[in-house]
């Protein structure tokens, strides 16, 4: 271990000795008074031989002599003495020069008592007393036949190490107090400090002191102070202290150290969890003593209002509350857990820790982790010219990043398999201004949360006005008037023929294909005064009229796609087309079964008719 500090000089021994017996042996009314029994004391330290006698008349006392002789001999001899108040007297035992001294020099105070110091297990054993001085007025003196007993064991007795209270960052003083009370030599005292791991580490800061406190002049007090400033590294460790008499004579008193601290609280766990998991975090706090630590969660408002929910075991108290319980109070560390978490779970969370008279907090913000179905809001049917606007929003924490592509084969928009048109966060509108036929098509609004994607698709439709195609016109050939009217439009257009009002046989032929619908009319005129014929094409965003022009088609002009049949044909065809739709009416009019278009290319015909029943709408619907 390493020594923090060597105090030099200390001494140890205390007051020792067995209660024991006195009784006084006397001479010519001279009396000396031993004690009787064993005497013990311990090595290191010091013993007293209690002595004691009167004075005579007769006999005055001049100087006293110790011996320590084997218990075989009836008398000591000269070369017994440990002690002899003549200073001239040089018969001493060496072992025992400078440790033996009387309680009071003075001899004539009755007082021949004994202070040993510096004791060794040797020194047990028998000792006598004599008593030199003047017997009527005669050199004269007495030995004592009774013998004190002294018992020296090996060393038993601790230094008193004592510790004030320890506060961090506070200077602080430890005192080590050797044992005895003896004025023999000074022993020496070092401070050793281990730390945690057994190693040895070096007190920083450290100031140590040595102290001598003389009590009577035969006995001392030795101790020797610590001095340092305290901190939590120095809680829970060892500090020693070491005191060593002479003879290698040693003593150790070992004490723990409790430094009062605390340290900043923490919190450890994931503040962000997904919706329906678990949350758990640990509020910890490194104190001495321990510190109390509760949960608490609390809104913005409630924190605004100075108040709090007590948060323990999943159930929350209000303290506004006068029956509040805590239900879970934990000393340096706490876990709250809360399965199946939720929106409402997200917020603060607050963990106070009661240190004595102190009070820390920790607060950290707890984020549920989810995301609801993408919404797409706005008009997928718009008209032609108009603007397309849909919104395409996910509830979601963190926010969503949303992607808008159109799936499609619109060359304008269409650079890969799909076409991205716009980012955006949380939410993203997409407008296109001024759409026309070629917008329509199906959009995806795509939703990339954390390590989730969701899609959601709308299919757009741009709706415009009919229009009549420039190939449409009329021919007529030998009063036969044939009109052909093409128009496009979405949804698809509905032709009419104005002229139909006023003429009771005709024939109309209608094809389908995609958003074109195909109208020809055939019938019978007499007058050619007219040069045009109207055509009506319609659908729910409006309708066009569109005045065909009548081409007169001679026998002489070729044959071609438009040519007007000779009349003969004409004649031919007629009647047999008028035979067909006879037939053909009749067959409807007995099953009346109304004709419904499902085909994308379909082909319609109508007839004259004599019944203006609806149910014939479909094949013709001539104007009144």
């Amino acid at each position: 271990m390493f020594v923090l500090i060597w105090a030099t000089l200390l001494f140890s021994v205390r007051d020792t000795g067995a209660s024991v017996g006195r009784t006084p042996f006397c001479f010519n009314s001279f009396c000396i008074t031993l004690s009787e029994g064993e005497i013990s004391a311990e090595a290191g330290l010091c013993v007293v031989i209690p002595c004691s006698f009167t004075t005579s008349y007769y006999f005055t006392p001049q100087h006293i002599v110790w011996y320590k002789c084997e218990p075989s001999k009836q008398k000591c001899g000269d070369s017994d003495i440990i002690f002899h108040t003549n200073k001239n007297n040089n018969k001493t035992q060496s072992g025992f020069k400078g440790r033996v001294s009387l309680l009071e020099p003075d001899v004539s105070r009755g007082n021949c008592s004994i202070i040993i110091n510096d004791l060794t297990e040797s020194d047990s054993g028998l000792y006598q007393l004599r008593v030199n001085g003047y017997l009527n007025q005669k050199t004269d003196g007495f030995t004592f036949s009774p013998r004190a007993t002294v018992s020296v064991k090996g060393l038993t007795q601790k230094p008193t190490v004592m510790i004030p209270p320890l506060t961090e960052g506070q200077q602080s003083t430890l005192s080590c107090t050797a044992p005895g009370l003896c004025s023999g030599s000074d022993p020496e005292i070092s401070w050793t400090w281990r730390g945690a791991g057994e190693k040895d580490s070096h007190i920083t800061g450290n100031i140590t002191a040595f102290r001598t406190e003389n009590l009577t002049a035969v006995s001392q007090r030795h101790s020797s102070t610590l001095t340092f400033n305290s901190s939590a590294e120095h809680h829970g460790t060892n500090v020693s202290c070491k005191v060593s008499f002479t003879n290698n004579i040693t003593t150790e008193e070992t004490v723990t150290l409790n430094v009062t601290y605390v340290k900043e609280v923490t919190v450890t766990g994931n503040t962000s969890v997904k919706e329906g998991e678990t949350l758990i975090l640990t509020c910890s706090v490194d104190s001495f003593p321990p510190s109390l630590i509760k949960w608490y969660t609390s809104s913005d408002r409630n924190m605004q209002n100075g108040t709090e929910t007590n948060l323990q075991n999943n159930t929350l108290t209000d303290p506004r509350n006068e029956t509040e319980t805590f239900l879970q109070e934990k000393n340096k560390m706490d876990t709250l857990v809360i399965s199946n978490m939720t929106t409402t779970n997200s917020g603060p969370y607050i963990c106070i820790a009661n240190h004595l008279n102190n009070t820390l907090v920790k607060k950290v913000d707890v984020t549920v982790l989810y995301m609801r179905k993408c919404v797409i809001t706005g008009d997928t049917t718009v008209e032609e010219g108009d603007a397309l606007n849909l919104t395409c929003s996910v509830e979601s924490f963190p926010p969503s990043h949303i992607t808008w592509t159109v799936l499609g084969s619109n060359t304008n928009l269409h650079i890969g398999p799909d076409t991205h048109l716009q980012n955006n966060t949380g939410s993203a509108t997409l407008v296109i201004p001024n759409v026309t036929a070629e917008h329509s098509g199906q959009y995806i609004c795509t939703a990339q949360h954390l390590n989730t994607t969701v899609a959601t698709y709308a299919d757009v439709t741009v709706t415009w006005i009919s229009t009549v195609l420039k190939n449409s016109g009329c021919e007529v050939q030998s009063e036969v008037l044939t009109c052909v009217c093409i128009s496009e439009g979405v949804p698809l257009p509905t032709i009419t023929w104005p002229l139909l009002k006023i003429h009771t046989e005709y024939s109309v032929i209608t094809t389908v294909s995609n958003h074109t619908v195909n109208s020809t009319v055939t019938l019978t005129v007499k007058d050619h005064s007219n040069t045009s014929v109207e055509c009506v094409s319609s659908n729910q965003n409006g309708e066009v009229k569109a005045n065909l022009i009548i081409q007169l088609k001679t026998s002489e002009q070729p044959d071609g796609p438009s040519a007007v049949l000779p009349w003969a044909v004409v004649a031919v065809v007629s009647l047999i087309v008028n035979v067909i739709c006879i037939i053909l009416l009749m067959l409807l009019w007995n099953t009346r079964k109304k004709v419904k278009p499902n085909q994308e290319d379909r082909t319609y015909m109508s007839l004259r008719k004599t019944n203006l029943s609806p149910e014939y709408d479909v094949i013709a619907q001539p104007l009144n």
